[in-house]
Order: C-alpha cells, then structure tokens, then sequence
C-alpha cells in the first residue's frame, strides 16, 4: 500500500498546480516551459552514471519527454478553445486506456477492478466537473483533450519502461529538457516569460513542488504499481483541482458535484485494495541509484 500512496500522493500534488498558477497570471506556454525549467534542475546531477547504454529504457525516457511536450500543449490548447470540463474529461479518457492497453505493452496482468473502475470514475468525474455549457468549440476541444489523453498515456507506459534502468528521480528530470525544445519549437517567443519577477519564481516553485516532487512520487511508486490501477488513481488530480478551486478560489461545488468527488474515491480505493496476487506485474530490475 506504501506504493499505491505514492501514487496517490503524486497525482493529488499535481491537483494543486492551480495554488501556483493562477496568481502569477502567466499564459499556457509561460507556465509549461517554467514549469519544465524546474523539473530540469537536477539533470546535472543526474548525468553522469546515467545508465544511457540500455536503448530500451533510454528510448522510453525520450518518448516521454516527447509525449510530455505534446501533452502539456494539446491540453491546455483543449481549455483555452472550449468549455474547461469537456477538456478535462477527453483528457481523462488514459486511465481507461492503460487499463486496456497495458496487459498488451507491458505485459501485466489484466486487472478487473481497474476496468470496471475506469468507466465509473469517468461518471464520478463528470458529476464532479457538471456538464458543459455548450459555447465555444466543443468537437475540436473534445478531440484535442482526446489526443492529450493519448500522450498522456504514453507518458505512463514509458515511464513504467524507463524506470527499469533510471531512478524515479531520473525518469522525472531528464525527460524535461526534451519537452522544453519541443514546447519551444510549438509555442515559440510566446513561451518565454517577460521578466523574472514575483510571478516566474512563483511558477517555478510550482514547477519544484507540483512538477518534479509529483512526477518523482508517481514514478517511485509505479514502479510497483500495476499500471491499470495507477492509471485509476490519476483521477486524484481532477478531484484536488476541484477541491482546491472550491477552498481557496470560492468555485461552486454543488452536492452533486461532492457525490461525484466521493465516488472517484471510492473507485480509486476499491482498486487500490485489489489483492496484488490478482494483478502481479512482470518484476522489473532496480533503478540505477
């Protein structure tokens, strides 16, 4: 249960990025490439003894640093086109496609209560978001936050790859500087911030805390997590994001909303619980201290 917490623990950090975000006021591209710069920090710390000679695990770090970057673009291209919870939901579809798709990729066992799980907290999600108002272009931002929910899912079947040769710590930061040379080849000048002032530091703090700390608890414990059940377990992102907007930036969390939040919860805990001998993955070797 140790790993299933960190897990846990790392998605609900990243739930909180909206603590940092919102008061600095930067645009989508500002905060990505900061966000990024962060998570870059201890690379130089990390090269030497980097174990580069295994290709397998290698080219699994640069696919997530380029699924990372295409990620991070399409979903908040997703937000700023149309309503936020068709963005949000679309981009929640990876759960349930890594609880399909992992048996196949990594080899895994298939776990039953994490596709039973995927669908009903998909329901959870959607009562706790509410429906969506209808404006703006909802085709395009249902396919964009689709298309993120695909890159997101590759970000977690590399890492779960990567993480056979690379410290969890590793995976977190070498993969950054990758997505920062795409993020700028996509968003450009638009993606530099203006001044290293109040706001940038604020973000990049965001970056320390959401980014890397989340990232390296999530990587530490999928290593010993069936990748189906912590794909369920990301639903505690959406769920602290909701939270966090109703405490601290007076959103609306109507009582149906709360059941929806209970019911994402309960899901994740239902599958966490699933006895491991159910789901037994395929043992990976240690990570390179």
């Amino acid at each position: 249960m140790r790993h299933f917490a960190m897990v846990a623990a790392g998605a609900t950090l990243w739930g909180c990025w909206s603590l940092f975000l919102r008061p600095a006021g930067l645009s989508w591209a500002q905060n990505a490439l900061l966000a990024l710069i962060a998570m870059s920090l201890p690379v130089p710390f990390l090269l030497r003894g980097a174990p580069w000679r295994d290709r397998r695990a290698t080219g699994a770090l640069l696919v997530v640093g380029l699924a990372d970057a295409a990620n991070i673009s399409l979903f908040f291209a997703a937000m700023k086109r149309g309503p936020v919870s068709v963005a949000v939901l679309t981009h929640y579809l990876a759960p349930l496609l890594l609880a399909l798709v992992a048996p196949w990729v990594l080899g895994e066992r298939r776990s039953v209560r994490a596709l039973v799980a995927a669908p009903v907290t998909l329901l959870g999600l959607v009562l706790l978001i509410g429906r969506p108002d209808g404006t703006g272009g909802v085709g395009m931002t249902a396919a964009l936050g689709a298309g993120s929910a695909l890159f997101y899912a590759a970000i977690v079947l590399g890492t779960k790859a990567a993480t056979r040769a690379y410290s969890p710590l590793a995976v977190a930061s070498l993969h950054a500087p990758v997505s920062v040379g795409v993020l700028l080849l996509i968003a450009g000048r638009d993606a530099l911030p203006s001044a290293m002032d109040g706001a940038t530091l604020q973000v990049l703090a965001g970056g320390a805390v959401c980014g890397l700390m989340g990232t390296f608890l999530f990587n530490a414990g999928l290593r010993h997590v069936p990748t189906a059940a912590a794909g369920a377990l990301t639903y505690l992102e959406p769920l602290t994001a909701s939270l966090v907007g109703w405490a601290v930036f007076a959103e609306a969390l109507t009582p149906v909303g709360v059941a929806g939040g209970l019911l994402v919860l309960a899901a994740g805990v239902w599958v966490a619980s699933e006895r491991r001998a159910a789901v037994a993955v395929v043992s990976l070797p240690s990570a390179t201290p």
